[in-house]
This record gives structure tokens, sequence and C-alpha cells, in this order.
């Protein structure tokens, strides 16, 4: 099961985790491109499945921290997430035997294989969220009881922070969310050190194999010139998500987005095709609520974290991020359902809509879906 990377594979793993970021995570072109930069300069991507990890070994999340739309701009030196790494290591008295993507989504599939490949260590095919989240206490691993601190926080003048919060997951983010802003909306983070009795307990198994397998099928979908968007869902329901549909195909007529407190955040409407009615999605670096909305202003919730609402090119079957989101695009919205892991009381506790300050309750998405049953007739 242990495999070694090629750089076709981190394209496909790209275009695939650009799915499971739903709009977050960062666009991962950036990180991309450093991770087949190191391949061809001799290092080696190696990755296990959990199963693999040895219940003593250590192992350490790494990732980049900060508002995707900082990123595009503010490129990466390379090694930060490597520096954070080593200082975490320090910090803890061990060294790291694998490392593990803290989330799929977007930039943060590649970070750690960069990070992995720099360290001369294999990468963990798994991590802890299944998707993108905003914020570090979202994470599986501190869902079923693993700290995330000591976390360390460095930037690209070599600076780097420890943030010792003990269990508190939530204060560790407040306080890593505020170095993060001070080093410019965008640093690179190690965290949740654990062993891999840990990993196999609490991680999201087998999503950077997810990832290539959705990339594999969009790259082939296109050059036999067939929808991309039904070769991703096909995927979905082989794998431990299970059920996808599409939302909507539309056009985007508006895009709102701002950067506060360290996050991307704003709304994205979307015209529906054949109907009268706009689809409106909130977006916190990832899309959160979906909306669809008749003329007459009344609205229905078609989809909500942590269900995956992921905002897709219609000809290519590739993700949108929010950053990248733009007027006139032709759009096809895709729900995804999130594993069972995913959907337990205490994960609700840590991402459901109320932890996003939205006054709606959790409903999946399969239920969402279904066809509304007619009222009996009087």
């Amino acid at each position: 099961m242990t495999r070694i990377l090629t750089v076709e594979d981190i394209d496909d793993i790209a275009i695939g985790a650009g799915i499971l970021g739903t709009g977050g995570g960062g666009d991962p072109l950036i990180g991309r491109l450093l991770v087949q930069k190191a391949i061809r300069d001799g290092l080696t991507v190696t990755v296990v499945h959990p199963d693999e990890v040895p219940d003593e070994a250590c192992v350490i999340a790494s990732a980049m921290m900060g508002a995707p739309t900082v990123v595009v701009e503010k490129l990466p030196a390379g090694e930060e997430a490597l520096n954070s790494l080593r200082a975490l290591e320090t910090r803890i008295g061990k060294t790291a035997d694998f490392i593990i993507p803290m989330e799929i989504g977007g930039l943060n599939s590649m970070i750690p294989l960069l990070a992995a490949a720099q360290a001369g260590i294999p990468v963990v095919d798994g991590d802890g969220m299944g998707r993108a989240f905003p914020e570090l206490q979202m994470e599986t691993f501190g869902v079923y009881g693993v700290p995330g601190s000591p976390l360390v926080v460095s930037d690209a003048n070599g600076d780097h922070v420890v943030v010792e919060t003990g269990d508190d997951n939530v204060r560790m983010e407040s306080f890593a969310r505020a170095v993060t802003i001070r080093m410019g909306g965008a640093a690179y983070i190690a965290e949740y050190p654990m062993s891999g009795a840990d990993v196999k307990r609490t991680a999201v198994a087998g999503t950077l194999g997810l990832a290539q397998s959705f990339g594999a099928a969009v790259r082939e979908a296109n050059q036999a010139h067939s929808d991309p968007i039904a070769a991703i869902a096909s995927v979905v329901q082989d794998s431990i998500y299970g059920y996808a549909h599409v939302i909507a195909t539309g056009k985007v007529t508006d895009v709102q987005r701002q950067v506060v407190d360290g996050f991307s955040s704003g709304t994205l409407k979307i015209a529906v095709f054949g109907a009268e009615d706009e689809l409106v999605i909130d977006f916190r670096n990832e899309n959160i609520i979906a909306r669809m909305v008749d003329p007459a202003g009344h609205s229905e919730v078609v989809g909500v974290v942590p269900d995956l609402i992921c905002v897709l090119d219609s000809d290519s079957g590739e993700a949108i991020t929010t950053e990248s989101t733009r007027y006139g695009q032709r759009v096809t919205v895709l729900g995804i359902s999130t594993p069972e892991i995913m959907r337990t009381p205490e994960a609700l506790k840590v991402w459901g809509p109320r932890c996003f300050g939205l006054d709606h309750d959790w409903t999946p998405l399969e239920q969402l879906a279904a066809p509304k049953q007619a009222a009996p007739a009087p």
C-alpha cells in the first residue's frame, strides 16, 4: 500500500484536493509547483496508509494557515513548513516519523508533501478534516481527544512562534491566528503531535488517495470529452463519502469578498440556468452554506457544513476557489456528503453550522436533496 508519487500524480492530487477544498484551503497551484520541483530535484514523496503506521510512531500535522487570498500575492519561500516541523520536534523532544496533512483541501494537500519530501519521511494517506475548514480546532484529531499544541507557526523570514495552550484547541487557534496575521496573513504550521495509534483512531483515512482519484477521473473525462462532474460523482459513490449530487448549474452574477480577522469571508450569487431562482453561497475561506432563493425572496437551504459545497467549472470539472471566483463564470455546484467520522455528535459540536454563526441546524445533504413529499389532499 506504500506508494511513491510521480510528478503526474501530483497534478491529479492537486485537482482532487481543489474539489475537496470546497472553495478554500488555498489554490493548490503554488504548492503543486513546489512539490513537483522537489521531485524533479531528486526528492521522494512516499505515501503510506494509516494502517501501515506503527502505533508508537511520532506523527505531526502540517499545513499553511491564513487567508487564501493572501497566498495569491504572498508566495512562500518553500521551507516554512519544514522549519515549523523542526522547531516542533525540538520542542517535544521527538523526531517525526511521519507527516499527515492537517486538511486535504486545496494548497494544504501540497504543503505536507513538500515538508515530508524535504524531511525525508513518509506522508500518511489521510487528514484531520476530510475537506477544508477555516479553524485549527476543526480537526478530527482534536474532536477525538488529541491536543493541537504545542504548535509552531513560521514565516518566510525564518521567524517562528511556539503556541502552547494545553488541550484548549480553540484558544490555540486564537493565538495562532493572531500570530499569522502579524506575519502578513499567511504562515506555515506544524501541530497536533500524536502517535500512530492516535492517527488510526482519529484521522479521516484515504483522503490523499481520494483526491488523486478525483483528479484522475477529471483528467480522463476531459480527455474522453465526457462529463467530468459525473465522473467525480461516480468516484464519491465508491468512497467513504458515499453521496454526491448537483445542487445547481448557472452563471456567477456577484461576488462580495473581504479579509476579516485572517479569513476570506463573503458571499457569491449564481443565476441558476433554466430557472428564476438564485443560488446564494456564504463562505468563510470555504463554502459553508448554500441557499436557493426564489424571485419572491424565499430561501431554502440546499447544502450546509460539514457537507461539502463544491463550486466547479462546468466545462473542465475543476474547482473554483473563493479567491478566484469571478463574475460571468459558468459553474456547477456539486454537493458531497461527509464521512461518518465527521457526522458524530462530538464532531458537529466543533464544525456544525452554529459553529460558524449560522442560525441553522445541520441537515444531511442527502436529506436536503431528497424529493419533497407532496402534502396530502385535504
